[in-house]
C-alpha cells in the first residue's frame, strides 16, 4: 500500500501557478491555460500570408507556375541544343540525318506529343487527324512533302499551319520523327489517302 494519498489539484492563486476555472463537467475541472501569444501571431499572420498568396497567383502578371518554370526550362534546353545543332536545312537529305539520331528523334518525339498528338494521338496512329503510321497520305506523296504539311497546314487548316509556332529546327525534326513513323502500323484510324511510294533513299 502507498503511504501517499492521493492529492487534487488546489485553486491557489500564487503566482506562476495554473488557475481552475470555475467550469465543472461531471466533476472534471479544467485549468485556465491560454495558448501562448506567439501561437495566436503565427495563426494571424499565416492568414495575412494567404490573402497575399492568393492575389499575386491569381491576378499578378509576375507569377510564376510549374508549367511556367517548366516551359522556361524546356525553351532553355532547347536553345541549348539547336546551339549544338546549327540551323537545320529543310529538306529532304536532312530528314533523312535526322531520322537516324536517336538523340534527335527523341526530342521529335517530344514536339509531336506536345504539339501533334492531340490530333494524331502519342502513338501517330490517329484520332481526328489520319493514321501517320501506315502507307497511305492524304497531303504527301514524297519525304519533303512532310515539311511542307507541318509549316503551311493542310486541309484548309484542319491540320494548322506550324511555322509561327515552332521554331525551324523543330519543323524539321518532329518532320523526321512524322517520316520514322511509316511502316510501325499502329492499330488505329483507318488508312486515308493514296499510298505514297517509299521515302528516296538518302543522298
Amino acid at each position: 500500500m502507498s503511504d501517499h494519498a492521493p492529492t487534487t489539484p488546489t485553486n491557489s492563486n500564487a503566482p506562476g501557478r495554473d488557475q481552475l476555472t470555475s467550469h465543472d463537467y461531471d466533476g472534471i475541472r479544467e485549468y485556465d491555460n491560454p495558448t501562448p501569444g506567439w501561437w495566436h501571431a503565427v495563426f494571424v499572420a499565416t492568414i495575412v500570408f494567404s490573402i497575399f498568396y492568393f492575389m499575386f497567383f491569381q491576378f499578378s502578371p509576375a507569377a510564376w507556375t510549374p508549367e511556367s518554370v517548366h516551359a522556361k526550362a524546356e525553351v532553355a534546353n532547347l536553345k541549348k541544343q539547336f546551339a549544338e545543332l546549327g540551323t537545320l536545312a529543310q529538306d529532304e537529305p536532312t530528314l533523312h540525318r535526322m531520322m537516324n539520331e536517336v538523340k534527335w528523334m527523341s526530342v521529335g518525339e517530344s514536339i509531336f506529343k506536345g504539339s501533334c498528338a492531340s490530333c494524331h494521338a502519342d502513338k501517330g496512329q490517329g484520332l481526328v487527324g489520319p493514321n501517320l503510321t501506315d502507307d497511305h497520305y492524304k497531303n504527301v506523296k514524297a519525304l519533303g512533302d512532310i515539311l511542307s504539311v507541318v509549316n503551311n497546314g493542310a486541309a484548309g487548316g484542319a491540320m494548322p499551319a506550324q511555322k509561327l509556332t515552332l521554331h525551324p529546327n523543330e519543323v524539321v525534326l518532329v518532320s523526321a520523327y512524322v517520316a520514322s513513323l511509316r511502316g510501325r502500323n499502329v492499330p488505329g484510324r483507318a488508312p486515308e489517302g493514296d499510298r505514297a511510294p517509299a521515302w528516296s533513299s538518302p543522298k
